[in-house]
């Protein structure tokens, strides 16, 4: 097999819910016998899966994709279609493609979810047990996430 013929650490930028610049690594083999739509739709899955791609990332448009990965678009826009079918991505017309808010399989994202609830749970509890009244403890949360987010 000549390099020529396996796309090397091919960088793909994409932009994360914050709209700040990303980038991740797309490896297609044009040898191997699984479709290049397919080896696309499943790396982009897993990557969705394991959190590597969260909840409102804007995926490249399909011809930049496409670009970027000397594919023809057809072939990508194959691997969005096959992924917003599985409920892995959203299509919002020109806006874009992104990741699904709830993308099936996403472990991660099922385990933050539980641990959110379970300090939200246990912050409630405490509070109630302080006896604090509602407005002061939402005032308490904003204060806290705006000493968090200081440099």
């Amino acid at each position: 097999m000549r390099p020529s013929d396996i796309a090397l650490n091919p960088v793909i930028e994409y932009t994360d819910r914050a709209g700040e610049p990303r980038r991740l690594v797309i490896r297609l083999d044009p040898r191997s016998g699984v479709p290049r739509f397919e080896q696309l739709r499943a790396q982009l899955s897993v990557m969705v899966a394991v959190g590597r791609l969260s909840p409102a990332d804007r995926l490249p448009t399909v011809r930049d994709l496409a670009h970027q990965l000397r594919l023809a678009p057809g072939t990508v826009a194959r691997s969005y279609r096959e992924l917003e079918r599985d409920g892995t991505v959203v299509t919002r017309g020109r806006a874009g493609t992104f990741v699904a808010d709830e993308p099936p399989h996403s472990e991660p994202l099922r385990e933050r979810r539980e641990r959110l609830h379970a300090a939200a749970a246990h912050f409630v509890f405490d509070m109630r047990q302080l006896g604090v009244a509602d407005a002061d403890v939402a005032s308490a949360v904003i204060d806290a996430q705006r000493a968090d987010a200081r440099p």
